[in-house]
């Protein structure tokens, strides 16, 4: 018994392991084929080489001037003006803006992990859910049987009781046979004795014979079991239409999670038989602390406004002037006439440029504009984060209400199992009716088809649960 128990329990776990590391295998393909994750993470490295585009300083200014025909200078012939110009911000206006694009592309990481995040969550619920209508595909298969189990009890229990009873199965031939005899001595006796018809008729009512009782007994007993093997029958009618629909559904389930892991979607998925329940990494007490700090939704704003903050600083220092420094090179021919010392030579001419941000309307908008984005950061996070907290109730609904029904349909089913497996052994006895034997298999798969969707919510509550906390797998 102990060598029993023990390879029940390993069979258990292994189940539980092969569900894991099945699940853990399809997360990772749908975190590396998921055009939803590729798509955020493509904008998030587009996010980052933001970075240093607004980093860098403007680019330099070149112009180049030629004379077609050369000026004429006291010190030679001017043929040509190259003139190079670099204009420089001022202090910090660089600088704010690469943290303004840094924070930008930390939110778009934000997003990465939340769409991640979220296609796990739809993963293991499609997954769980898979793994319930399979289940619920093998129990109404298990019904069949055990319906065309009862079905054959019933045919021979019913079969040796119409025997017993009038010694031939076609005991209702034998009725109306019985009957027509009756009616047609009835008529001969009424014609020869006239008025005492009435006497003899209640007479010969009240005196009916062993035999008659018998065969009314007989009757009976055949058109109730008639009757329980239609009621067999249309119950195997109606397992079969359940599970015909449960198969179809199987399949849409199946395209669903193929799409999430973007392969074909009548690619194969292996489920286990048994689903052990999740459990929730952290204390029920802290998962709303724990929410508040690792959700990717929460990071994302906090980045946001983090990033239009440091536009507000780079706003503030773009309204002062931008310097630009620059070298004029004139090109200068010697000129024949000419006794200057500096005849024919290149001259240098060292340039400053300054902006004169004099038109100060725009600058006071984006700051006015920046100040109004703040705000509504700070009131989408205030919003973003009451919606997380009303999500976690509804998840920890789910979570207390499917591990009450877990126990309850745990409980309910064995208790409808002992009692069907009493009933059948009693059946051949007499002393359980069919119709009460089919009400309780009708019992006991209610319970297990219950269950089965209890569990499949309590997992699901926790992976919800899991994607809230981002505890996932990253």
């Amino acid at each position: 018994m102990k060598t029993l128990f023990l390879n029940i329990t390993f069979l258990i776990l292994s189940f539980s392991l092969y569900a894991q590391d099945s699940l853990v295998n399809y997360l990772e393909i749908a975190a590396k084929n998921n055009p939803i994750v590729l798509q955020k993470y493509n904008e998030y490295q587009a996010a980052l080489h933001k970075v240093p585009q607004v980093g860098s300083l403007p680019d330099p200014e070149l112009s180049i001037g030629i004379f077609l025909s050369p000026m004429e200078l006291v010190s030679g012939k001017q043929v040509a003006d190259i003139r190079l110009m670099q204009m420089f911000p001022w202090f910090g206006v660089l600088k704010n803006a690469k943290d303004e694009m840094s924070l930008m592309a930390k939110a778009n990481y934000e997003s990465l992990r939340e769409a991640k995040l979220q296609v796990f969550y739809d993963v293991q619920r499609t997954w769980y859910e898979l793994i319930k209508v399979r289940q619920d595909i093998t129990i109404a298969e298990k019904n069949v049987e055990l319906l065309k189990t009862i079905e054959r009890l019933a045919i021979v229990w019913y079969s040796t009781s119409s025997i017993s009873n009038n010694g031939s199965s076609s005991i209702s031939t034998n009725i109306s046979k019985g009957n027509s005899q009756n009616v047609t001595s009835g008529n001969s006796t009424m014609g020869s004795m006239g008025g005492s018809y009435t006497n003899s008729l209640n007479s010969s009512s009240s005196q009916q014979t062993p035999s008659m009782q018998s065969n009314s007994m007989g009757t009976q007993t055949s058109v109730s079991g008639l009757s329980d093997l239609y009621r067999i029958q249309i119950e195997i009618g109606d397992l079969n239409n359940s599970i015909a629909l449960l198969k179809n559904q199987q399949n849409t389930i199946t395209a669903r999670f193929n799409s999430y892991l973007n392969r074909p979607i009548k690619s194969k998925i292996e489920t286990p038989q048994i689903v052990m329940v999740d459990s929730i990494p952290l204390p029920m007490e802290s998962i709303t602390d724990s929410i508040l700090a690792n959700n990717p939704m929460l990071s994302m704003i906090s980045f946001e406004k983090q990033s239009i903050n440091a536009r507000q600083r780079m706003v503030s220092k773009m309204g002062y002037p931008m310097v630009g420094f620059g070298l004029n090179y004139s090109l200068i021919n010697k000129n024949s006439m000419s006794t200057s010392s500096m005849n024919g030579k290149d001259m240098f001419m060292p340039m400053v440029t300054v902006t004169l941000p004099i038109y100060r309307k725009k600058y006071n908008g984006m700051q006015s504009e920046t100040k109004y984005q703040q705000l509504a950061k700070e009131q989408s996070y205030s919003s973003a984060a009451n919606a997380l907290q009303v999500e976690y109730a509804e998840a920890l609904q789910l979570y207390q209400d499917a591990n009450r029904r877990i126990k309850l349909y745990e409980s309910q089913s064995q208790l409808a199992q002992k009692t069907l497996d009493i009933m059948i052994k009693s059946f051949s006895s007499s002393s359980s009716s069919l119709s009460d034997i089919l009400r309780t298999r009708q019992q006991l798969l209610d319970y297990e088809t219950l269950r089965v969707e209890a569990i499949t919510d309590y997992n699901t509550s926790i992976a919800w649960i899991k994607k809230l906390m981002a505890s996932n797998y990253q």
